[in-house]
């Protein structure tokens, strides 16, 4: 399964696809990849398919916004072929629309690869891995993991202070004026328990010996095995053997230049 995968391969495997696709401009190669994408959620993650979908649909319109826009605004390096149709005096040709439905795919693979690392990664783990594999300071991890533990309390303590508000017949009212006093009336106090709880985790830490240095043991050892490197290779792998058929079937294009 994939969520037993390294965090830190598994991020450095999913960052190499997202930043090599972006120099593609054809249709073929995000397809092809973004359907390798879906069958690897799919095949090796348990991610239930209603809550994919849920996160995955607003990035849909979003993808078809960046296409559109693509099309209509292309500049002259993307808009050759012939003439399709004309919007608004703006004339679309087969180029601005090969670049615009590259782009919607090129997108739909970035939130694919984003979904399918944070839907099987544990956050705690991955901090664990950054300081154990990638060497970052224990400073900068705990700290983001403890910002991190904080949401859902801060969620919680949200919630009570509007039912305290509530129940003490406290009304927001109408405008914009009556919207910055409902929020000075629940940042102060969330800033106040965001102190105390910080001064409260400074203090738990350095009782336990915390002192931030880089050389320290750890109770859970992350470590990177052949099914780690296997995934590296089978997530970076099949985007060059896509590279390799796009350019033998003539479709690769790489920053507006068919390569052949």
């Amino acid at each position: 399964m994939i969520s037993s995968v390294n965090p830190s391969i598994k991020a450095i495997s999913i960052l190499i696809p997202g930043i090599l696709l972006g120099f593609t401009f054809d249709v073929f190669t995000p397809l092809v990849y973004f359907i390798f994408i879906l069958t690897v959620t799919f095949m090796f993650t348990d991610i239930p398919f209603g809550k994919w979908l849920k996160l995955f649909s607003p990035f849909v319109l979003v993808a078809l916004g960046f296409a559109w826009m693509t099309i209509l605004y292309a500049n002259q390096t993307f808009s050759y072929g012939e003439v399709l149709f004309t919007v608004w005096t703006v004339e679309v040709t087969t180029g601005s629309l090969q670049t615009g439905i590259s782009l919607a795919l090129r997108s739909l693979c970035f939130v694919a690869l984003s979904l399918l690392f944070a839907l099987t990664t544990d956050s705690t783990k991955f901090m664990l891995s950054l300081m154990q594999q990638c060497k970052l300071s224990p400073k900068i991890t705990y700290g983001i993991l403890a910002g991190y533990r904080f949401i859902p309390v801060f969620q919680h303590e949200l919630q009570i202070l509007r039912q305290a508000h509530r129940i003490r017949g406290i009304s927001r009212k109408r405008g914009i004026r009556g919207r910055f006093n409902q929020i000075l009336r629940y940042s102060i106090p969330l800033l106040a328990n965001g102190i105390r709880k910080a001064e409260r985790v400074a203090i738990a830490m350095e009782s336990k010996g915390f002192t931030g240095e880089k050389d320290r043991t750890y109770y859970h050892q992350m470590k990177v095995g052949k099914k780690d490197w296997l995934f590296f290779v089978l997530i970076v792998g099949t985007l060059f053997l896509v590279f390799s058929l796009s350019y033998y079937l003539g479709y690769l294009n790489l920053f507006g230049n068919h390569i052949s």
